[in-house]
């Protein structure tokens, strides 16, 4: 084979590598898409929208609309993905884990994590099972969340087929991961969830409730 040909070979495989790995992270980079492709809507199976009667910001907006309008416009940032304690409490660099979806969700509609969470820690220190609380981190915590959620929320079914019952803005709750569900559904009708697992997911926005057995909680925040 001549040198030309063993170049060309080469400068082929190196491309192809290039082109694979840059796929592989492009959300990493520039951040996947949040538009899932072929989803169904409420619309698509007679269930109406719930809209909660409580507007905590006072923007007009109620709590449901606005946790779920928060969340698209937190994604639309394309937060990176990365595990890292701020001083700020959110993260402020454009990074961040699954429990700042949430967060950034709660905060638009009027609910600031960093305080209330901080506040239900320290009256009941034993639940949380902490023994020095921390402001700046313990709401990016899926175990306390847990807990704040359990105190304070609205407890709904974890029965993912009883789809009536799943709305766009509530929150869901795995054992080691948390999300806002979507009001985006597929052909069976059961909800996508919004949320940030991990740098190597495909999309904020994913069907992923039929995939997962670690589904502990389900909640919404008012009525």
């Amino acid at each position: 084979m001549s040198k030309k040909r063993v170049f060309l070979a080469a400068a082929a495989v190196i491309f192809l590598s290039a082109a694979c790995s840059l796929w592989h992270f492009r959300h990493y980079f520039i951040g996947p898409s949040s538009a899932p492709v072929d989803a169904r809507s409420n619309a698509d199976f007679n269930i109406e929208d719930i809209h909660s009667s409580v507007d905590k910001d006072g923007d007009g907006i109620d709590d449901q609309t606005d946790i779920l309008q928060g969340t698209r416009e937190y994604i639309s940032t394309h937060p990176k993905y990365k595990s890292e304690y701020y001083y700020t409490g959110y993260p402020d660099d454009g990074y961040g884990v699954c429990t700042d979806v949430v967060a950034n969700a709660m905060r638009s509609a009027g609910y600031d994590l960093m305080e209330l969470v901080n506040e239900d820690i320290m009256a009941d220190l034993q639940e949380y099972d902490i023994e020095k609380p921390d402001i700046n981190i313990d709401f990016r915590r899926v175990k306390n969340l847990k807990v704040y959620f359990k105190h304070t929320a609205i407890p709904l079914t974890t029965d993912i087929y009883d789809i009536d019952e799943w709305q766009g803005g509530d929150i869901v709750i795995f054992d080691k991961h948390i999300g806002i569900v979507s009001d985006k559904r597929n052909e069976n009708g059961v909800a996508y969830v919004i949320h940030h697992n991990s740098p190597f997911q495909a999309a904020y926005e994913e069907d992923i409730l039929e995939k997962r057995d670690d589904l502990v909680a389900h909640y919404r925040v008012s009525q």
